[in-house]
């Protein structure tokens, strides 16, 4: 009968292993199984470290990510004029107060300011600083609030002046993810405004909270 290669293969190590046991004395069997022991028990702590060690660099990740997101969060600032070109007199509505909508954007970092509402939106819990101008012509009326969600916070109001006037303030709200903040231009007034921005409406981050 004739052995294939791989049964001769296998008779081969049969006879290795049988010869190697004869040779070997029980000592030696006794201290190779100790080292294949310390072997396996060296294994299972290096799994271990690795273990920690991929936990650790996941949490390092992830706190990365979250001074990452919080260092983005800080950067809020926008500052816009009423008019985009050309110039108007805005106003008088006689039956309801009317959101300036600022169409002249000199920067509007993090995006919070909506230039299609008029609207700034805090991205995130913080404190904020806010100044709006107004311009008013001879004779005009001007009277412009700023509201946080619909709350008047400060306004700016000028009885009909002989000349062109300006109006000014500002205000420090602690705002919450979500809140509101705008102008709103009061019934029976006007602003007035041109390429030289008179009327304009700004506010940025000043820390988290």
């Amino acid at each position: 009968m004739k052995m294939s290669a791989a049964q001769k293969m296998l008779l081969l190590l049969c006879v290795g292993v049988s010869l190697a046991h004869d040779f070997i004395t029980p000592e030696q069997l006794k201290n190779i199984e100790e080292r294949l022991r310390a072997t396996e028990e060296t294994l299972k702590e290096l799994k271990r470290e690795n273990e920690a060690l991929r936990i650790f660099t996941k949490a390092s990740s992830d706190t990365l990510e979250s001074i990452q997101a919080e260092n983005k969060a800080k950067k809020v600032a926008f500052s816009a004029g009423f008019l985009a070109s050309g110039s108007q007199n805005f106003g008088p509505f006689e039956t309801k107060r009317e959101t300036l909508v600022y169409k002249k954007i000199f920067t509007n970092t993090g995006n919070a300011y909506d230039p299609n509402t008029g609207k700034f939106t805090a991205p995130v819990n913080g404190v904020y600083f806010f100044r709006f101008y107004s311009h008013a012509h001879p004779f005009n009326q001007m009277a412009v609030s700023l509201l946080k969600n619909d709350q008047i916070q400060c306004s700016v109001f000028l009885l009909k002046p002989e000349t062109n006037a300006n109006g000014s303030n500002g205000v420090v709200l602690s705002l919450q993810k979500g809140d509101e903040v705008y102008t709103q231009l009061w019934e029976n007034s006007w602003v007035f405004d041109d390429e030289s921005s008179y009327t304009s409406f700004s506010g940025f981050l000043l820390f988290l909270s």
